[in-house]
């Protein structure tokens, strides 16, 4: 038989089955409406006809080669699993460096550090507004005193940390350079991440400081220093986590994300940087969600796109700028108050489209979030599901082992021609930036959030023991409490540092980094300078918000 012949036969039992269906529906009517996130209809079965004219090497691939769907290393987790980088933090350093301790000790391969709102916004433990909020959703961070705490006893030539800062991106980076220095750790040892994405602080999550064309200089600044400097550092973590959380659907998830990657780019080039400079320490952190196949596809998706992207729209010819290297974490807007025993099993199977969407490291919540900042006993829990999924269930064995799925391809092709008409959209908008400024991508996201919501509350959407299956008391819990006297011990340390510094030398690290913020001038070595000083986080962000301003977001609705 002919492959002619074949796909004639193929599509005859396609006929009669779909006659079928027709049949059966019409004697017992589906429940409900079977959709994705953004609405999309799901169908009842795909097939060969599902993908017309796919052509496997151009949308496909092979692991390890352009354009990256199947995965950016040939032969991915059968080499080495993903970094289990679990987020912690919370009030001081020492409590927060113990909980570290203790994960590495359980196996944990990478570091992933939380810091207060107080840190996020650059402002010191004793100004007014840091009032009931030190140490509170992470830790608390004034001085390189407390980064040295911080990172007491954990060699930092040998440990990756990611640190989720983004405002004062630049001045945390820079504590974190001056105790690998007095650890004896040269710049080029240094593995990690600084989040460092500013724009979904605009989108999306709200701690930002200065408005975002002077932001964008210190996310440039980092870009140069650390092509210089840092060699293995990742110099920012382009977010859609928080858009995610914020409402978004995963179409817009990876369309707003790719769309800020490329303000970025475009920035960088602006500055003169070349794009196989820095290209390579490009990293992304994505949000794995409920909808398994859908965020499997999602992932899958936003490697090809940005492989093209990189190639064709700015000229890369270095393999590794084109490769969308990414962390995930699971999704904390799915955690749930009621019965917070079943968060374990949503996180498992999020945490399981992420082993299959290929990512570099992982973050899986744990059980309470949707309660307090997470017990010892629920952080484990939540490593460990990680390391049943990495060493017992047989998902690493091989490459991309959903692919060829027709599913999983009509899904992947499906996400990827939506991201590309949103990057389309936001480009005649004048890129990314414009758009924020404009308020279009915090529009679309209230607007999807609004619409998941409704669903939820006419039980159109299930959650499960919130809004069916409703039943059973929930097991008492042991709850992470905060001290509420590190407020006090923090204020304390402050003080000393502020007292015992070398008032002198801090005084001219800030005036000498005061003149740079006004000049053209890389910030990193002025920021180095200050903090090995001991200037405060606070004061200088200060310089910075007096030279930059201070950013007030303005929607249209």
């Amino acid at each position: 038989m002919t492959d002619k012949e074949k796909q004639e036969q193929l599509a005859r039992a396609r006929a009669n089955w779909e006659e079928n269906l027709r049949k059966t529906l019409q004697k017992n009517p589906e429940p409900k409406e079977f959709k994705l996130d953004d609405g999309t209809p799901v169908e009842p079965l795909y097939d060969l006809f599902s993908l017309p004219g796919f052509d496997e090497m151009e949308m496909l691939g092979l692991p390890g080669e352009y354009p990256f769907t199947r995965g950016i290393q040939p032969n991915m987790y059968r080499g080495r699993l993903w970094t289990m980088r679990q987020y912690a933090g919370f009030g001081t350093a020492e409590e927060t460096n113990a909980r570290f301790r203790y994960l590495l000790e359980q196996g944990q391969t990478g570091l992933s550090v939380a810091f207060d709102l107080p840190t996020q916004i650059g402002y010191d433990s004793d100004h007014p507004l840091a009032r009931g909020e030190v140490g509170k959703v992470g830790v608390a961070i004034d001085s390189l005193a407390d980064m040295e705490l911080l990172m007491d006893r954990i060699p930092l030539d040998r440990v990756s940390t990611s640190m989720t800062i983004n405002a004062p991106a630049a001045v945390l980076l820079a504590m974190y350079m001056a105790v690998a220095e007095k650890q004896g750790v040269s710049p080029e040892k240094l593995n990690g991440t600084i989040q460092n994405d500013i724009l979904k602080e605009y989108v999306a999550r709200g701690t930002y400081i200065f408005p975002p064309r002077e932001s964008m200089r210190l996310v440039v600044d980092v870009f140069a220093y650390a092509g210089e400097h840092l060699p293995a550092w990742n110099t920012i973590s382009i977010s859609g986590y928080h858009i995610r959380e914020a409402g978004s659907t995963a179409v817009q998830e990876v369309a707003f994300t790719l769309a800020n990657a490329i303000a970025y780019v475009e920035a960088a080039l602006a500055a003169g940087l070349a794009v196989d400079q820095f290209g390579p320490r490009l990293s992304f952190f994505f949000n794995a969600h409920l909808n398994f196949f859908e965020e499997i596809a999602k992932f899958r998706a936003a490697r090809r796109i940005w492989a093209r992207l990189m190639k064709d729209r700015f000229g890369a010819r270095n393999p590794r700028s084109m490769m969308l290297r990414f962390h995930t974490q699971t999704a904390g807007c799915t955690l749930t108050a009621q019965q917070p025993d079943v968060n374990i099993m949503r996180v498992a199977f999020q945490a399981l489209s992420a082993a299959l969407g290929g990512t570099q490291s992982l973050h899986t919540n744990s059980k309470d979030e949707a309660l307090a900042l997470p017990s010892e006993h629920a952080v484990l829990l939540a490593l460990r599901t990680q390391q049943v999924i990495g060493f017992e269930i047989g998902v690493t064995d091989t490459v991309d082992p959903l692919g060829g799925s027709y599913f999983v391809e009509s899904l992947t092709n499906q996400i990827e021609a939506k991201v590309l008409d949103y990057i389309r959209r936001i480009d005649t908008m004048g890129g990314a930036v414009a758009a924020i400024e404009e308020g279009f991508m915090q529009r679309e996201i209230q607007e999807s959030a609004y619409r998941y919501q409704k669903e939820i509350e006419a039980g159109e959407r299930v959650v499960v023991g919130v809004n069916r299956f409703t039943g059973g008391a929930d097991q008492p819990m042991d709850l992470l409490k905060v001290d509420p006297a590190v407020g006090e011990r923090q204020l304390n340390r402050l003080k000393a540092v502020r007292l015992n510094r070398d008032q002198r030398k801090v005084a001219e690290a800030l005036q000498q980094l005061r003149k740079g913020a006004l000049s053209r001038d890389n910030l990193m070595p002025y920021l180095l300078e200050a903090v090995k000083a001991y200037a405060t986080l606070g004061e200088i962000c200060g310089i910075f918000r007096e030279i930059f301003g201070e950013y007030q977001q303005q929607i249209t609705l």
